[in-house]
């Protein structure tokens, strides 16, 4: 019969520690009698039962003390400082063992001799173990590709002590800019100054060079990243100790760099309040909750505890996959709220105000949106049709529902928008315009925000897609820019304007400075370890190809139509009065999309979009 595994695993670590008590059983007596034999002089002398009790007794101790402090659990290989140290103590004890039985029982054993076996005991007690740990440290760091450590603290101590017992990489060096640690050894590693790199590198040709950081302002991070992007060498990043503390992260876990470190952007910590204000004990709806805004909200209004979510989507693994992870989530923290999945169209009126009606919904946040701007260019109608008059079934639905707010995820797109994505986004934020003046029951916001990265359709992951395949990376223009923000920063600023909200009101999140395309891509690729490709020079391993504007696509993106701007109590979070129109005139525009959809008239959706005061114009191409 063939034993299990975990049986016969079992069995083969029990023979190794037999083997290895036995190996220390012979040491210790072994180093008995020399430790005699050199005090008398003679290797050969009368051995009586005192000393032999004495000897037993000694030897027992030892073992029982190596058993103690579990020098029978360690795996040799793995041996560092704390077990030499239990080694000290285990044969310091065996010393003034072997002094007392001498004196208690007459074996008339030299003063000297417990001296003389406590430095033959340490030898070959504790030679053996260091000279495995040597052979195996030596045998498989010729395996594992050199690394540098960049970071003297904390982290850097605990990253350094993970890799050299582990498999992956073998750290050579610590890089740090305090020249008060600099020569300090860490785990054997010495501490470099970083302005040494060049010349270390040459001398270690490391793979990989790995931030361990923690507790530094965006901005000098950021200022640590354009340093180190020069260097012609890979940049990964490692968790904190905090991160792996909790659970979040593993000290072993090295991963690329995050968004947020290209953009070095300073994230205020939420206002408690109002992220609970229309959430906490309420029932919420999101539309396009499968979408990388609308996950990001579902995960964000969890945390709230509402009594209950309504999740709707129109893509079904969209909707499976943050059902699941809301559902997890809820499950590992005990939350109490509902989670309600329904698969439907935005358009569909009826369908979304029966759901908001049987689940008494509060607030919605409609994110369901088609955004991608080349896709909505080639599909005219269809963008019409969602994100236009999708929006409108949608709020007027809640207005027949009894929803208390309803919130729109606009875009940046829509202030002036050179294509028909960003014009929809406009009407939309008309329709809501003209829908908070004809009635008062339902407040309408709208949050008008740039590009979030991490999003499908960001350039981040298509960049980073590029350079691992060896390039080229496409640019549309070189002097082409975008306001950029992180999903969760920007879903909690959307649920705390939604919180601060007059009926029919514009926000407008502070997006910082806007990114140069072509400095991000520039920078990914030094990140990555890559070298951008010159034309006038031969080296370089990257590519970056410039492909012209797509349709419809801006060089710039504004946040503002007008100048009317005014700041709130939030510090990211402004509001601006901007020109709309009265329900009456929306109507008669509505009718006459309506037809030109319905008859699959483009020409004719265009020039009513055109005529329209969306302030939609085609932008000529550079």
């Amino acid at each position: 019969m063939i034993k299990p595994l975990h049986v016969l695993l079992s069995a083969k670590r029990k023979n190794k520690r037999i083997v290895t008590i036995g190996y220390d059983i012979v040491a210790i007596i072994v180093s008995l009698y020399l430790a005699t034999a050199i005090r008398l002089n003679e290797w050969l002398f009368s051995i009586n039962p005192p000393l032999v009790v004495s000897a037993f007794i000694t030897t027992t101790i030892t073992i029982v003390c190596f058993s103690r402090l579990g020098m029978y659990r360690a795996v040799l290989r793995f041996m560092m400082l704390p077990a030499l140290g239990y080694i000290f103590i285990s044969v310091f004890i065996s010393s003034l063992t072997l002094a007392f039985c001498g004196f208690f029982f007459q074996a008339f054993i030299p003063r000297s001799v417990p001296l003389i076996y406590a430095g033959l005991a340490i030898i070959t007690l504790g030679g053996p173990r260091i000279m495995i740990r040597t052979i195996y440290y030596h045998y498989y760091r010729r395996k594992k590709p050199n690394v540098f450590i960049y970071g003297a603290g904390s982290t850097g101590r605990e990253l350094s002590y993970a890799l050299i017992s582990g498999s992956e990489y073998h750290p050579v060096i610590i890089l740090d800019d305090d020249y008060s640690k600099v020569g300090q050894i860490i785990f054997g590693l010495r501490v470099h100054h970083s302005s040494e790199f060049t010349e270390l590198q040459n001398l270690y040709k490391p793979v990989k060079l790995l931030l361990a950081i923690k507790n530094v302002s965006p901005g000098k991070r950021l200022r640590l990243i354009e340093k180190t992007s020069n260097w012609p060498i890979a940049i990964q990043s490692v968790p904190s100790v905090e991160d792996i503390a909790s659970g979040k992260a593993k000290s072993t876990e090295i991963r690329d760099l995050y968004i947020s470190d290209l953009l070095g952007r300073e994230q205020v910590a939420p206002n408690i309040e109002l992220l609970q204000k229309n959430i906490t004990n309420q029932n919420v709806m999101i539309t396009g909750a499968g979408g990388s805004i609308g996950t990001e909200l579902c995960r964000q209004i969890l945390k709230q505890h509402p009594k209950k979510i309504v999740l709707f989507e129109l893509n079904e693994y969209n909707l499976y996959s943050i059902d699941r992870e809301l559902r997890n989530y809820a499950l590992h923290t005990n939350t109490a709220t509902q989670i309600i999945s329904a698969l439907g169209n935005v358009q569909k009126q009826n369908h979304i105000e029966r759901l908001m009606v049987t689940h008494s919904i509060d607030t919605v946040f409609h994110a369901a949106a088609y955004k991608h701007v080349p896709l909505v260019e080639d599909n005219v109608i269809e963008g019409i049709r969602n994100n236009i008059f999708g929006t409108l079934a949608a709020a007027e639905a809640a207005i027949n529902a009894g929803v208390k707010n309803f919130t729109l995820i606009s875009t940046d797109k829509a202030v002036r928008p050179t294509n028909i994505m960003g014009a929809t986004k406009r009407m939309a934020e008309l329709v809501l315009q003209s829908l908070a003046d004809r009635q008062n029951n339902t407040i309408f916001t709208m949050v008008r925000f740039g590009n979030v990265l991490g999003s499908s359709g960001s350039v981040v992951p298509l960049f980073k897609e590029q350079i691992s395949k060896g390039g080229p990376v496409t640019v549309t223009h070189p002097d082409i820019n975008r306001f950029f923000m992180l999903i969760p920063e920007a879903a909690q600023l959307v649920i705390q304007a939604s919180a601060m909200a007059k009926n029919g009101q514009v926000f407008v999140l502070d997006m910082g400075e806007p990114v140069k395309i072509l400095e991000l891509a520039k920078r990914m690729i030094h990140l990555m370890g890559f070298s951008e490709q010159i034309e006038s020079e031969q080296d370089g391993d990257i590519e970056i190809q410039f492909t012209g504007l797509r349709p419809g696509e801006k060089l710039y993106e504004e946040l503002l139509i007008g100048n009317n701007v005014e700041g709130t109590t939030h510090p990211k979070i402004m509001t601006a009065m901007e020109d709309k129109l009265s329900w009456d005139e929306m109507k008669n525009l509505f009718i006459e999309l309506d037809n030109a959809c319905q008859t699959f008239d483009e020409d004719s959706v265009i020039e009513i979009i055109k005529n329209s005061p969306t302030g939609y114009h085609q932008e000529k191409k550079l």
